[in-house]
């Protein structure tokens, strides 16, 4: 019983000692928000979220179909990046995933690292929601890219 007790206060002191370090770098009204926050019950933190958000006018979901995030923000129209004449060398295409095929899971992870802004649940939902646009108005070498990945994880895909 007095080993418990010893086994209990040494880890204790180890999550102290942890804690304090991580303290270090954060100010103490942070301190105060991150303590008051930890006692907050999940449905509670949900309602924190959601009005964060709203007084924000921010939202956590990212958007099903955007554009590849190495494309700069100024060219995600297609009509943007052909009147600056990048159009010339390279055409601007759109990838649509018509089938997720068997493995599903390799999909998802193929749809995350091509669009990195898309959660699990929107990966999810393309696989079953099908056709998917995947990407839209993009480069001919990162449309050619996207289609490898999703071939390559067993889905079903066509470039327009």
């Amino acid at each position: 019983m007095a080993d418990d007790t010893k086994t209990k206060e040494s880890a204790k002191s180890a999550d102290d000692k942890s804690a304090k370090s991580a303290d270090k770098k954060i100010s103490k009204a942070v301190e105060k928000l991150v303590d008051e926050i930890a006692k907050l019950s999940v449905m509670e933190l949900s309602e924190l979220v959601n009005a964060l958000q709203n007084k924000l006018g921010v939202t956590a979901a990212a958007p099903i179909a955007t554009a590849p995030a190495s494309t700069p923000a100024g060219d995600t129209a297609g009509a943007g990046a052909q009147a600056a004449g990048e159009g010339a060398g390279g055409a601007i295409q759109t990838v649509i995933m018509t089938g997720s095929g068997d493995n599903k899971i390799a999909v998802i992870k193929a749809l995350r690292e091509i669009n990195q802004n898309l959660g699990l649940k929107e990966a999810k939902d393309a696989t079953e929601n099908l056709p998917f646009e995947v990407l839209k108005d993009a480069k001919a070498e990162d449309a050619k890219e996207a289609t490898e990945k999703l071939k390559v994880a067993g889905a079903t895909v066509e470039i327009k």
